[in-house]
């Protein structure tokens, strides 16, 4: 185990659920000292991020510390104030209001330390008519363009099949902090960084929302068809379904002759791109009585051999037996000691020198409380003062 890029810098993680932690688990994996502040039991569960030992807070919470602090009383909050001297980020998920209310917002934070870096994720935005609302994915895939353009065409809004608001909040947060880091080499001071979910919705629409505010075109629901690029889309085989991409001239007669359809080349409904794109469902169909003569397997290898994009439509399982999957390592080994040998799931960006690592399990809660609290300069009658009162 190396000691990690990010390893200069502490990290106290107020976070909880999914958007905030994903960001801070970036920092993690990269080698920061991530601290994860808790309540401590019996105080009241602040973390609602399912059951500790499952699947989803341990690929959360892996590679950090945590201590239990309650910050609603005067000396919990001294504590975190006392910890926040030293560290260079905090990075928090509560509505907007809470962080003043506790009197950990940035200019309180500021005062202490300068060059302290605050990441905010919230629903809807630091401020605006929606701040004080509660934030949940779903909400945000609504109001944030996707589920309108996500399904087939005239069933009614569909959510994405994974939680694409709160993940990537925390990623833009993530992207935010390393920044606000970088920045404050040159400047000596620290700033806040904020994303939410809806901003984060909206940015990952990305070329659909484009359509909207260039062209003013309003983009519909185009189900397994890619609603720009065509043919690209989910075709039945004669085993299962796979999909291909092949659209643009060069590819297209690629595929035409790979499959043995050179009358889809001639006919004048699909001669052209505009053609295509008029006549799609027209095509599909073409094309699905033909390649439903050939197994999946069988056709994803024959496609990219000729040079043109097509892959398996996996479930969870084969996803994981594939093996550019299992090359990647994405899924990530590490021993729980409560848990035992895991995997987890790996990061997606590769370096050459300093590679992520999967240093250690999720902590139980308050684990590394008394460490913590001792390298702040807490002694041994102090912190069993504090666990007496509740303060952790």
């Amino acid at each position: 185990m190396t000691a990690g890029p990010l390893s200069r810098f502490t990290v106290l993680d107020l976070t909880r659920v999914r958007a905030g932690p994903t960001a801070v688990r970036y920092l993690a994996d990269w080698g920061a000292n991530c601290i994860k502040v808790e309540m401590p039991p019996g105080a009241g569960d602040m973390d609602m991020g399912g059951p500790r030992h499952g699947p989803d807070f341990q690929n959360l919470h892996r590679n950090k510390k945590s201590i239990t602090l309650n910050l609603k009383e005067p000396d919990g909050k001294a504590v975190f104030m006392k910890l926040v001297e030293k560290a260079d980020v905090v990075v928090e998920n509560y509505r907007a209001d809470v962080k003043f209310r506790l009197g950990i917002d940035y200019e309180s934070l500021k005062k202490v330390n300068p060059r302290i870096v605050l990441g905010s994720i919230s629903g809807f935005g630091q401020d605006g008519p929606y701040a004080e609302r509660a934030g949940f994915d779903q909400i945000a895939q609504g109001m944030g363009g996707l589920m309108w353009v996500t399904g087939m065409e005239g069933q009614g809004p569909v959510r994405a099949g994974i939680a694409v608001a709160d993940v990537g909040a925390g990623l833009h947060c993530a992207i935010g902090i390393l920044i606000a880091l970088l920045e404050r080499e040159t400047s000596g001071q620290g700033q806040w960084v904020s994303s939410s979910l809806l901003q984060a919705m909206i940015s990952m629409c990305d070329f659909q929302a484009a359509r909207w505010t260039i062209a003013k075109d309003v983009p519909g629901q185009a189900g397994n068809n890619h609603p720009t690029s065509i043919p690209t889309g989910v075709f039945k085989t004669r085993d299962g379904y796979i999909n291909i991409a092949a659209s643009g001239g060069h590819i297209y007669k690629r595929f035409c002759e790979c499959i043995v359809a050179p009358e889809l080349l001639t006919d004048e409904r699909f001669a052209t791109d505009k053609a295509r794109r008029t006549n799609r469902d027209l095509l599909n169909s073409e094309i699905e009585k033909r390649v439903e003569a050939y197994g999946s397997a069988e056709l994803v290898e024959k496609l990219n051999k000729a040079g043109v994009p097509a892959g398996p439509i996996y479930k969870m399982d084969e996803m994981f037996a594939d093996p550019q999957v299992k090359h990647l390592m994405m899924a990530h080994p590490v021993k729980s000691p409560k848990l035992g040998e895991i995997e987890l799931i790996g990061q997606a960006i590769n370096m050459s020198r300093t590679p992520f690592e999967m240093r250690s399990a999720t902590p139980e809660q308050g684990e590394h409380t008394e460490a913590v609290l001792k390298e702040a300069g807490y002694d041994d009658a102090a912190i069993a003062s504090f666990r007496q009162r509740g303060v952790i």
